[in-house]
């Protein structure tokens, strides 16, 4: 395999040495396509579309109070889609020396720091509606299921590119063990 260059993204060297917090300092955070939010929202209209069918024809030939579940199906539907424009755009990450760190959420936030060294493999996975947006996910798997992790959105290119550098750092921290 190839030398693969350190990434272009790392900390300052200047700032301080500290843990890396859930408001990110002065990293170099790097967010997900856009893109995903636009295919988690023809998901969920595709989830939507048969019971709003469903309960505009009971409505209509049966009696009109179902026009009340339209009318919550809709609402619902509302709140999930401004939901999910939140969701994505709190997605971020940044590859550090020693560690690939993933940051999600607003209200329940999370944060997960991969060491390079803990590495066992890295998955890209792409479904139908994703690959016709150009985008992937990236799944990195470790020795312990609690300390993988989940990129979801990168453009396929990009994903390609961080899943052969996290092998290629991966490779190299496990052999100075």
């Amino acid at each position: 395999m190839p030398d693969i260059p350190p990434p272009a993204v790392t900390a300052d060297p200047g700032a301080p040495s500290g843990p890396v917090t859930l408001r990110g300092g002065d990293l170099p955070w790097r967010t997900v396509a856009p893109q995903l939010a636009t295919v988690r929202l023809i998901t969920l209209g595709l989830v939507l579309v048969v019971p709003l069918l469903a309960t505009v024809v009971v409505a209509l030939l049966v009696t009109p109070w179902v026009w009340l579940g339209t009318l919550a199906l809709v609402l619902v539907g509302g709140w999930v889609a401004w939901l999910v424009g939140r969701q994505v755009s709190a997605i971020s990450w940044v590859e550090l020396d020693e560690e690939l760190v993933i940051r999600k959420g607003r209200l329940f936030r999370s944060l997960v720091s991969v060491p390079y060294g803990r590495l066992q493999y890295v998955d890209i996975q792409s479904g139908p509606l994703a690959r016709a947006f150009g985008i992937a996910s990236c799944e990195i798997h470790t020795a312990s299921p609690e300390s993988g992790g989940s990129l979801p959105g990168l453009p396929t290119e990009e994903a390609e590119a961080l899943r052969a550098r996290l092998a290629a750092r991966g490779e190299t921290q496990r052999a100075g063990l």
